[in-house]
């Protein structure tokens, strides 16, 4: 074990695979070298990667993370970091301590969208002080986190839970937490996930290089007509991905409602990227394709105007539309096409065990601590 009198600090964080693995490791030195500037000796951080189970309500099993600093000699506090938001009396929460248990949960899709990495490593020293009594001198601690505004973020705490909560802004936290999902859910790894989409609707699109009457029809067509004909294109592909896939969550327990939302539009935003994604990649294959078959002298002839380069971009626009819509329905009849694990409702039901399971003795006298 550490001694406490030389002053240092061991910290285990345990985090989630992914996109909060490579970031913690990227700023361990950071969290190490800060840390080190409130104690009288050397912070160590210790990073592990592991699922932290859920209840079936959504709340944390800390008797995981106990469990873990216990295996690992040495660490006297705990943080997990978890790519699952959570509601608490109505707000999204960015970090939650647990002093008497020397844990502290901290929650990525919100603590992570859009803030510097000077916040984040505020925070989670935040959440060791916290933590630490004892182990960090009152000198050594950050000043007071106030706000500088309305509803500005502030640590409170729940004397009745005995927890210490840094809760998101209203508004604000919302569109900051559906931001850090639809990272997290790494759209741009799902688009591989489409290929068979990708196949049928490069397939279908071509189509639109050899039928004058697409070529006629683009040229007649408005700029904003074709980008509206594009964006209803990449919604029906898109609602037809989330049927196909089962991909639309709903509450499974009371008060899960604002989950589900925050999943939900996450999830839409997601395939959204990634369809957009596809659609682009359509639009310049075809735009090439077409401009090395069309001659521009036959497609004047066809038009009876002058061939511009935006009549080969309308070719390829609308093109690109009609393939979207086939691409749609070629990856619902793949087999291998499976897009569940995109979502935070799938990943999450992954981490659920019965309240009865074999474990659950083990957490039971922490159970009031985690709930929300």
């Amino acid at each position: 074990m550490s001694d406490e009198t030389s002053g240092g600090i061991t910290i285990l964080v345990v985090t989630d695979p992914g996109l909060p693995l490579r970031r913690m490791l990227a700023i361990r030195e950071d969290l190490e070298r800060r840390l080190a500037e409130r104690v009288d000796g050397p912070a160590t951080v210790h990073v592990r990667s592991e699922l932290i189970e859920t209840r079936t309500d959504g709340s944390l099993r800390l008797a995981s993370a106990a469990r873990l600093r216990r295996e690992h000699d040495g660490a006297e506090i705990t943080l997990v970091l978890t790519e699952m938001p959570r509601h608490a009396q109505g707000r999204l929460l960015v970090a939650e301590a647990f002093p008497e248990h020397r844990l502290a949960a901290l929650f990525w899709p919100t603590l992570w969208s859009l803030s510097t990495r000077r916040r984040i490593l505020d925070i989670m020293v935040e959440s060791v002080e916290h933590l630490g009594e004892g182990l960090i001198p009152a000198q050594g601690r950050m000043p007071t986190r106030r706000s500088t505004s309305p509803g500005a973020p502030v640590w409170e705490r729940d004397a009745a839970r005995g927890v210490i909560a840094l809760r998101a802004r209203p508004v604000i936290g919302q569109v900051r937490t559906v931001l850090g999902m639809v990272v997290t859910n790494a759209p741009w790894a799902t688009v591989r996930k489409l290929s068979s989409a990708l196949a049928a609707a490069s397939a279908a699109g071509a189509f639109g290089i050899f039928y004058s009457s697409i070529w006629q029809m683009s040229a007649a067509l408005s700029t904003p007509r074709l980008l509206l004909i594009g964006l209803l294109a990449m919604t029906l592909m898109v609602g037809w991905l989330v049927v196909g896939n089962r991909l639309w969550d709903r509450p499974v327990h009371e008060g899960g409602g604002g989950a589900a939302g925050l999943y939900n539009v996450s999830t839409l935003l997601t395939l959204f990227l990634c369809v957009l994604a596809l659609y682009v990649a359509l639009v310049v294959l075809i735009l090439l394709a077409g401009l090395v078959v069309i001659a521009p002298s036959f497609m004047a002839q066809v038009l009876g105007e002058p061939a511009t380069f935006s009549h080969y971009m309308g070719v390829a626009w609308l093109s690109a539309a009609l393939g979207v819509v086939a691409g749609g329905l070629g990856a619902s009849f793949d087999s291998e096409t499976d897009l569940r694990q995109l979502t935070h409702a799938s990943r999450e039901r992954q981490r659920e065990r019965s309240e009865d399971g074999p474990d659950d003795r083990d957490d039971r006298d922490e159970r009031e601590d985690a709930a929300g």
